[in-house]
């Protein structure tokens, strides 16, 4: 008998796309799609989709009556409906109510978790490069880097109670797609990218290709434990800008979140929220080692971070907005910033 692969998150892009994917594979007999609420568009043939709050203790029915014995999660999340509690409690208490019906199937040989570089963290005194092992300097205090670490967390004791079960971490840098539905991609998507005064980042992405390519390694058999994913090599937050024809507007910190809210509200879908991790993100950067990638588990991403803004890049539309628009959004920009606007005396003051 084949793999019975069970993914969460189907109702999002990767989930979708990586469920279709694995169900494509030879060996793979059956694929079981969860989230709890419908995919946007049908699920590729050889997904069988049942709709399923992962909160709740009903997910160990799904997995005992499916026999599966591969579970795929990618049902941790940045963005969701309800708010940051929402998204929490989703990320949070799902992932425990996940791991609490893996404990109980005594077939289950596999488990995938899909996690994120923002459980590093970003700020001014970390070093250049994190390595898997290396710690951040401080835990993250909110948001989804807490979220991802406590998701970490539970595997860690899961995989200490079932030392039978293969569990495999991912750490991805920023996915970037066609149609990407990240934080970060609705960033770069405004008219105008607001950003740090005196402040670069440095910052790495990773192809939603090579994301789904890895997954599928991971899924099939490849080498476990805990890697960082990213493309190699690095771009800097301007040279990105540039790259998308877009204008930066220079903020003092206190008035970056303030503009970046009320942008993403004159341009962009309510739900976008600009975290306080995002900030820190788009002032300080974050670049991981990718070197445990390629020797242990034995893949090297296709798309450099170069090469996979670019294809981002290439789908979005060019430049500003139109004059009449343009106008408008900076209008309210400058109403908004009034005092925050920096003076001769903070432009010299070392960030």
């Amino acid at each position: 008998m084949g793999k019975v692969v069970l993914v969460t998150g189907v109702a999002r892009r990767l989930g979708a796309r990586f469920a279709g994917q694995i169900a494509e594979q030879p060996g793979v007999d059956r694929v079981v799609g969860v989230d709890a609420g419908p995919p946007p568009r049908e699920l590729p043939l050889g997904v069988r989709f049942v709709q399923v709050d992962p909160r709740r203790p009903v997910i160990a029915r799904v997995i005992a009556e499916h026999e599966v014995d591969t579970v795929v999660h990618l049902n941790v999340t940045a963005l969701g409906h309800g708010g940051r509690a929402a998204v929490k409690e989703s990320n949070v208490i799902g992932t425990m109510q996940l791991l609490g019906a893996c404990q109980k199937a005594p077939g289950l040989r596999r488990l995938v978790v899909k996690s994120t570089t923002a459980v590093y963290g970003s700020a001014p005194r970390d070093p250049a490069v994190f390595g898997e092992r290396m710690q951040p300097k401080a835990l993250p205090d909110g948001g989804f880097a807490r979220d991802a670490a406590e998701v970490e967390g539970y595997a860690r004791g899961f995989a200490r109670r079932r030392p039978d079960v293969d569990v495999t971490v991912l750490r991805f840098a920023n996915i970037l797609g066609r149609d990407g539905d990240t934080p970060l991609a609705a960033y770069f998507r405004l008219p105008l990218l607001p950003t740090a005064l005196g402040h670069d980042p440095r910052l790495q992405f990773v192809h939603e290709d090579d994301a789904l390519e890895v997954l599928r390694l991971a899924a099939l058999g490849a080498p476990t434990g805990t890697y960082n994913v990213a493309g190699d090599g690095v771009l800097l937050l301007s040279q990105c800008a540039r790259r998308l024809g877009r204008p930066t507007v220079p903020l003092l910190r206190p008035a970056l979140g303030a503009v970046a809210q009320l942008a993403r509200r004159l341009t962009a879908p309510a739900d976008r929220a600009f975290s306080a991790e995002q900030l820190q993100l788009l002032t300080h950067g974050r670049v991981v080692d990718t070197a445990r990638l390629r020797d242990s588990f034995g893949f090297t991403p296709r798309w450099t971070t170069a090469e996979a803004f670019a294809d981002f890049a290439a789908h979005e539309s060019p430049g500003l907005l139109p004059a009449d628009r343009l106008t408008a959004v900076t209008d309210r920009l400058t109403a908004l910033l009034g005092d925050h606007r920096p003076t001769d005396t903070e432009e010299l003051r070392p960030q």
